[in-house]
């Protein structure tokens, strides 16, 4: 049978493994099978006695099969098959596992008594007993043959698949060579002048390669070229999708002399950075281009992206034109709007209107709400996801904003642009991107950075309090927030979850991350409490919680009680990490601070040092000196660059979740590529691409490249593309 990339997996290998494999990782074609690549690659190494074995380590044997069983397991379906081998110095068994007793008695017959073969597998120990479980083994009727074929098989890497309990790496080998034996050409996104140029394989070899590789000298070139592949069609893709935003019409919205925009501008008691007007500009370009603006605006924490996005509302409203800003959570939101109300004044705010549409929102005051945004009265719009709903409609909406990029998904951003007709979209993020991942995630959309930090900043000194070495610093830690609010200051203590007894994190929150061998975050905001309300000092002052499980208007009230200065020292989780302005607020303790990524701490820290009051940023972990997490937190309290940081970030955790699950789309079609160590080749791609596409935009010339994207960027793929 002939087998094409696009074949079915039940075609290909049959109802039962098709099913298994769909089930295990999604997949549904050949493509998908192939495209399953090794994580690693063992080494069978040179043939050893058996009681020379390395526990842990894969081994290959020459050996003789001295017992065979089989018996039906206890407390499971299925059966066991026990399998006794010996090289005629040390003995060892063998486990399988089969389905049912017919299959055991077949395994158990295969391996009768006697005969003698090459065994591969991991060397692990039961009872005592070294052992292997599900070896790859092959019986031969000689002596000679049994050896020959065990030294062919020591140079011959093996294929450690990604696997499930439902299907093991070895499963995934067999399968994975059924099909690349009847598999035909594989279709080539690389021409034969590019593949030259570049030093590449065919996509034919190097699938077969990065399967089946003979050597070790095999694997890089393999993978190389897949890497290419995987580049060179996100690029293109991500190409094509900001030439069809750039394909769509925009409504231009140019401001006007003594409009709105130029009023606004009057009446700010400071002048913008360098770097707000750059980007200032850059926005001001876009929305009067023939096209939609669809930019990303990266800004380190505090530095004034809130003030370019509504300068680009004000634009925008003075042509009539309604501008929706969304925030990830109701706190942001409505610390955005009054922050808006206040930047507008008494003259401009009842021009525009801002207006407040959460779900959590009273009914009568939603109804209100709604109707102002759908009459086109209220020209500025903030809500959360309750702005995505089908009853919200607007006037006019000409500009889309979305606040805190990383915490809002690409679905909820494509909803809310859906509602206008071809709205400009501004994308701003306080999480700074690596250029690689900004290359490979925001492909499509134009960047603008904004480095330079407004004047009259106090600054922020951060420090560890390692309690793995100074116990004793807790209690110090404590005291030095007690100085501060002596002050007259305000403090924040940020905790990894809501009550540990209970283990609530927040609600949409991704899990906090947890270091090796821990259980679970020692403090939540509930214990805390507790604990402070028995504390000399601290005990007597006015203190509060905040969390994501507390009703909406009383995390409102909260907030506001805090920004007005009622509130000395606030609990909360990470519903503060992104977006509150309390200038009053001098401190940022955080709990369990190993608990969080690189970022996060970077966004908490940025809550404080907001005014003219020094920043001070206290970073609380039991954590060992040299551990993964410790070294987060000690990166964290050394620079206040948030560029630097993220590089670090990259470097710390590898890929992992950098693409993050509201990339989840694009992160799919990400193999083998590694954004960071692959930084040159996505450079290249990019390169490669833009001039694939302005010679042949429709890639009427490269069948193979279309085909992949076709494949690699499905639907869905593309969707969360365009989301960006």
């Amino acid at each position: 049978m002939s087998l094409t990339l696009d074949s079915s997996l039940e075609d290909a290998l049959g109802a039962a493994s098709a099913k298994t494999l769909g089930r295990a990782f999604g997949m549904q074609s050949v493509g998908d099978l192939l495209a399953h690549y090794p994580r690693r690659y063992a080494d069978p190494g040179e043939l050893t006695p058996i009681r020379d074995l390395p526990l842990g380590e894969t081994a290959t044997i020459v050996a003789e099969v001295l017992s065979s069983s089989f018996r039906r397991m206890r407390n499971r379906p299925g059966a066991m098959v026990d399998v006794v081998i010996g090289d005629g110095i040390g003995r060892m068994s063998l486990t399988f596992f089969a389905k049912n007793v017919g299959a055991a008695e077949w395994r158990s017959k295969d391996l009768a008594v006697g005969r003698r073969g090459v065994f591969s597998g991991k060397v692990g120990e039961f009872n005592g007993v070294t052992q292997f479980a599900h070896p790859e083994y092959e019986l031969f009727d000689d002596e000679d043959s049994a050896r020959r074929s065990a030294d062919a098989r020591a140079a011959v890497p093996i294929p450690i698949y990604p696997a499930t309990s439902t299907i093991q790496t070895w499963q995934i080998a067999r399968l994975i060579g059924r099909v690349l034996d009847d598999l035909s050409e594989a279709p080539d996104p690389l021409t034969a002048e590019i593949r030259e140029r570049e030093e590449l394989l065919t996509a034919r070899e190097a699938l077969e390669l990065v399967h089946r590789p003979r050597t070790r000298n095999d694997i890089d070139p393999a993978v190389r070229t897949l890497r290419m592949h995987e580049a060179l069609t996100l690029q293109t893709a991500l190409l094509q999708q900001r030439d069809a935003i750039r394909a769509l019409s925009a409504t231009s919205r140019p401001a006007s002399a003594g409009g709105l925009l130029e009023r606004f501008d009057a009446s700010l008691p400071y002048t913008l950075t360098p770097d707000q007007e750059t980007v200032g500009r850059q926005v001001a370009a876009d929305l009067v281009g023939a096209w939609p603006m669809n930019r990303l605006v990266q800004g380190e924490v505090g530095s004034g992206k809130t003030l370019v996005a509504l300068r680009a509302m004000l634009q925008v409203a003075e042509s009539g034109g309604q501008a929706a800003l969304i925030a990830p959570t109701e706190v942001l939101a409505g610390q955005h709007l009054r922050s808006i109300a206040k930047m507008l004044g008494p003259d401009l705010a009842p021009l525009l209107m801002p207006t407040l549409l959460t779900g959590q929102m009273p009914a009568a005051e939603r109804r209100k709400a709604a109707l102002r945004v759908a009459s086109g009265q209220a020209l500025i719009v903030v809500g959360t996801h309750a702005l995505l709903g089908e009853k919200t409609t607007f006037a006019d909406l000409g500009l889309v904003v979305v606040d805190e990029q990383h915490r809002f998904g690409v679905e909820q951003r494509e909803a809310l642009r859906a509602k206008g007709s071809s709205p400009h979209a501004l994308v701003l993020t306080a999480t700074p991107i690596p250029r690689t991942v900004a290359m490979t995630v925001f492909g499509d959309l134009d960047t603008s950075v904004i480095r330079t930090m407004p004047a009259g900043r106090a600054g922020i000194e951060s420090f560890v309090a390692p309690l793995a070495e100074h116990p004793g610093w807790f209690n110090r830690v404590w005291e030095r927030a007690a100085e501060e609010i002596a002050q007259g200051r305000q403090v924040f203590a940020v905790c990894a979850a809501i009550d540990t007894t209970k283990k609530t994190a927040e609600a949409g929150e991704q899990p906090a991350l947890a270091p090796e061998g821990a259980s679970g975050p020692r403090w939540g905001v509930v214990q805390l409490d507790e604990a402070l309300a028995t504390h000399p000092t601290l005990g007597g002052l006015r203190r509060a919680v905040l969390h994501g499980r507390m009703p909406s208007d009383e995390k409102d009230a909260v907030m506001q009680s805090f920004a007005r200065g009622d509130i000395d020292l606030l609990l909360a989780t990470t519903v503060i990490e992104v977006g509150v302005d309390v200038p009053n607020a001098s401190t940022m303790i955080v709990l369990d601070a190993d608990r969080f990524g690189v970022s996060q701490l970077h966004q908490l820290r940025g809550r404080v040092g907001r005014g003219g009051v020094p920043g001070l940023c206290l970073l609380v972990t039991e954590a060992e000196a040299g551990s993964l997490a410790r070294d987060r937190v000690d990166a964290v309290a050394a620079t206040l660059d948030g560029f630097a940081l993220a590089e670090v970030d990259l470097e710390l955790r590898g890929e992992g979740d950098v693409l993050g699950a509201a990339q989840a789309g694009v992160r799919s079609s990400l193999k083998l590529l590694r954004v960071v160590k692959d930084a040159g080749l996505i450079a290249r791609a990019r390169e490669l691409a833009e001039g694939i596409l302005s010679a042949d935009p429709d890639l009427a010339d490269h069948p193979g490249l279309r085909e992949a994207i076709a494949r690699r960027v499905s639907d869905e793929d593309r969707a969360a593309l365009a989301k960006n």
